[in-house]
């Protein structure tokens, strides 16, 4: 390998899985070098994306799990530093980085394929002055801006006045901060729009993990279920993480307005679920992001007799033909839909947890920490290492010639 150019062994490399890309890093200095060098690692994600290579399947449960997308075989558990015990939280992915919740105030980013593990810095919540209330429920997203190629979470912390979590008043006050991965800092978001007060429904929140942001055009997404004595219909809210400003998403027009909504994503495009009354489900999907007219109908599911019932759905992937998407459906199977027969195929994966949400990941050699910075802090232990052992030395000398005397 020694005699091939280094051009050479980059497009070899480049088209090699992540996982044996990582193994390669000990071959010698200069695969290591190339392998953890920024526009090689760029490359490899964009061909991942392109080719639909590198997937996995990430089960969330009790605890966590992969699954590789090209077999869907079995689940395999997701070891990561803190994992003894079960309750951590996966609430998003982005170019094979996860993060994750291990309590309200102890959140990191983790890349399972590097097993590179980031704790964030801890930031209080704190209520609004003057108000007699403590934290409920929490809002989480994460992503990417593009434009300066940032890692940022996002928390959306709503407060309670009385300790009833089920509190229907309506009118709550949140509390949105904002991690850089770049500033390693967060920040607090003052400009929040007034809707956001009726954002939280208990049960529907809740259930099927709808708390969590989805990512579709650098913008996270939540929905705000209907509040139907307000006369408020579905409304699609958006986080964008360049502007760091909430936006507004227009949602399809359904013939049917009685439908509750759901947002998916499917290979980077923002997908409307429209649920109508549990016994069929429509799904479209943004074509060009913020496009109103560019809406378009994607599926139409209906039960059957292995399917009575139409709870949840959620659009995972398609396949490497583009003939069939994968679905997720009611927290608790997975069915390949044939586009064109229009029927569903059920996928059994070995060592499942019986519920679970699901969510595709890639593979991906993109580093949470900077290179630069991780050398400094080698640099400063070394340093540390050497006074410690001059230390050592010189106190064992002392010894010595105090013996001696």
């Amino acid at each position: 390998m020694s005699k091939l150019p280094m051009d050479v062994i980059g497009d070899i490399f480049n088209r090699l899985p992540v996982k044996s890309l990582v193994r390669f890093k000990a071959l010698s200095k200069p695969c290591c070098s190339l392998i953890d060098d920024p526009d090689f690692i760029k490359v490899q994600l964009s061909r991942s994306v392109n080719t639909r290579s590198n997937l996995n399947i990430l089960l969330k449960g009790l605890h966590l799990y992969s699954v590789e997308f090209d077999s869907l075989n079995n689940s395999v558990p997701i070891d990561y530093p803190l994992s003894s015990g079960a309750g951590t939280e996966a609430f998003g992915s982005c170019n094979g980085i996860l993060a994750f919740r291990l309590t309200d105030k102890n959140l990191a980013l983790y890349n399972p394929s590097t097993r590179q593990f980031r704790r964030l810095p801890v930031s209080e919540i704190d209520p609004p002055p003057g108000e007699s209330c403590k934290s409920g429920y929490i809002f989480y997203g994460f992503g990417q801006d593009v434009k300066t190629n940032d890692y940022k979470v996002v928390r959306m912390a709503k407060f309670n006045k009385t300790d009833d979590e089920e509190d229907e008043s309506f009118f709550f006050d949140y509390e949105v901060k904002v991690y850089s991965l770049k500033n390693d800092a967060w920040r607090k978001i003052t400009k929040l729009p007034c809707y956001l007060r009726f954002m939280f429904q208990f049960f529907y929140h809740l259930l099927h993990r709808r708390g969590y942001g989805v990512l579709a055009g650098g913008v996270l997404h939540w929905v705000m279920p209907p509040r139907i004595e307000f006369g408020m219909r579905n409304k699609i809210v958006g986080f964008d993480l360049g502007t760091e400003e909430f936006i507004e998403v227009p949602q399809p027009d359904c013939a049917d307005k009685s439908y509750l909504l759901d947002v998916g994503v499917l290979e980077g495009r923002l997908c409307a679920v429209c649920n109508y009354d549990q016994a069929k489900i429509d799904v479209r999907v943004m074509k060009e992001y913020g496009v109103k007219e560019s809406w378009t109908p994607l599926i139409s599911v209906q039960t059957t007799r292995a399917i009575n019932t139409l709870a949840f759905l959620k659009p995972l992937a398609y396949s490497k033909e583009l003939d069939k998407i994968l679905l997720e459906i009611n927290s608790q199977k997975f069915v390949w839909y044939d586009l064109e027969k229009k029927k569903m195929r059920s996928v059994k994966i070995g060592g499942s947890p019986g519920t679970f949400g699901a969510e595709v990941y890639i593979g991906s050699l993109v580093q949470i920490d900077d290179p630069k910075r991780i050398q400094i802090e080698k640099q400063k232990e070394q340093e540390k290492l050497k006074i410690k052992s001059c230390k050592k030395r010189d106190d064992f000398l002392s010894k010595g010639f105090k013996l001696v005397l």
